[in-house]
């Protein structure tokens, strides 16, 4: 069986989040989600309610596993028995990110491959900050957001 990770902080879990997942599912038989604490950025939700909402706005798909990450991404696909790590790129910038960490992965784990994906044409803008940001001033971000994450939002409040 061919297990992928796909790890993020998914601070809100996106449209394009989900778009990158299903490309994953159509290569790999199973994808596990693994949501990041991140102690470099300042997350909104919880871990806890990422992972809730991350499962909400999956329950209609099959083989998706959302876990909560445990240390670094290399060694819990090694614990998963994962073959790859599943990476989203919408731009340029991200390329280059996500080069530097697949090499870095590859060093630490050289039998787990980086397998990056790039989202539809009208997901590549939405980033989960621009998301929070847009939020915050009151624009309308249902569009962008799978339902759990909208209802998430609107719970904490602005």
């Amino acid at each position: 069986m061919k297990v992928a990770v796909y790890p993020g902080t998914f601070d809100p879990v996106t449209n394009g989040h989900l778009d990158i997942l299903k490309q994953a599912l159509n290569v790999f038989d199973q994808v596990v989600v693994v949501v990041a604490q991140n102690i470099g950025k300042h997350p909104m939700f919880t871990v806890k309610e990422r992972v809730e909402m991350f499962q909400l706005a999956v329950e209609n798909l099959a083989r998706v596993e959302i876990l909560a990450s445990e240390g670094l991404t290399v060694n819990q696909a090694i614990k998963l028995n994962a073959q790859a790590i599943v990476r989203g790129i919408r731009s340029i910038s991200d390329l280059e990110n996500e080069s530097n960490m697949a090499m870095m992965n590859r060093d630490l784990a050289p039998s787990i491959i980086t397998v990056s994906f790039f989202p539809s044409e009208t997901l590549k803008h939405i980033s989960s900050s621009f998301i929070k940001e847009i939020f915050k001033f009151g624009g309308d971000i249902s569009s962008h957001v799978p339902g759990p994450a909208l209802e998430a939002f609107l719970e904490k409040g602005k």
